[in-house]
């Protein structure tokens, strides 16, 4: 071969192996940044997944949090309702004892009940219902009927009708039926119990 000849043949080979140097420079480049983009990008999942995983956990913490607070209400409201019936339970119970007997606090307790109810009847002909045991223990009728006739007015006179079950206290009725008043013990109870529980709950949990 003349020497023109490989020198052209010569810088074919040249440009060709430059050529091909050129595209496998690209190719490795473009290799590099496709690699670099898909660990970008597998950063970017990475961190996505750690960061919704971390919410998620702060989620369920904040979620348990919350249901455990409202366990540990619940559980603490039970207890004192359960202690706030006890009470009221050994209350009735203490009340039935007292009932039972002719202590002076329970007499006047009752004749009490009994003027406030005939005073809220208005005064008139008065039915006065109690438990058996109670009519012997009420000595004061008169009394009670001019303290209830200084309030209303009325001319006030009592009688005693048919034994009812009771605790204590008494149920008053006017003669024509009309008007009833429920001022047994049990009722009494019931009716102030809101109330009563209130009071109940700041002794035993103030």
């Amino acid at each position: 071969m003349s020497s023109g000849s490989d020198k052209i043949v010569s810088t074919i080979l040249s440009e060709a192996q430059k050529k091909a140097d050129e595209i496998i420079q690209n190719a490795e480049l473009e290799a590099k940044s496709l690699q670099e983009t898909k660990s970008k990008r597998a950063d970017l999942e990475k961190n996505k997944i750690l960061e919704d995983a971390n919410k998620q956990s702060k989620m369920r913490y904040q979620q348990i949090i919350s249901e455990a607070k409202m366990k540990s209400r619940r559980l603490e409201l039970e207890t004192r309702e359960e202690a706030i019936d006890e009470s009221f339970n050994k209350a009735r119970e203490e009340l039935r004892k007292i009932a039972f007997t002719s202590d002076k606090e329970y007499v006047d307790s009752l004749e009490r009940i009994i003027q406030e109810a005939a005073i809220e009847i208005g005064g008139g002909d008065v039915i006065i219902h109690t438990k058996e045991e109670d009519v012997a223990k009420i000595k004061n009728l008169d009394t009670i009927a001019n303290e209830v006739k200084s309030v209303t007015g009325n001319d006030t006179r009592f009688e005693f009708g048919s034994a009812i079950d009771t605790i204590g206290g008494a149920t008053l009725k006017t003669k024509n039926g009309e008007i009833e008043v429920n001022n047994t013990i049990e009722s009494r109870l019931l009716r102030y119990k809101k109330d009563l529980r209130s009071q109940v709950a700041k002794v035993l949990f103030d």
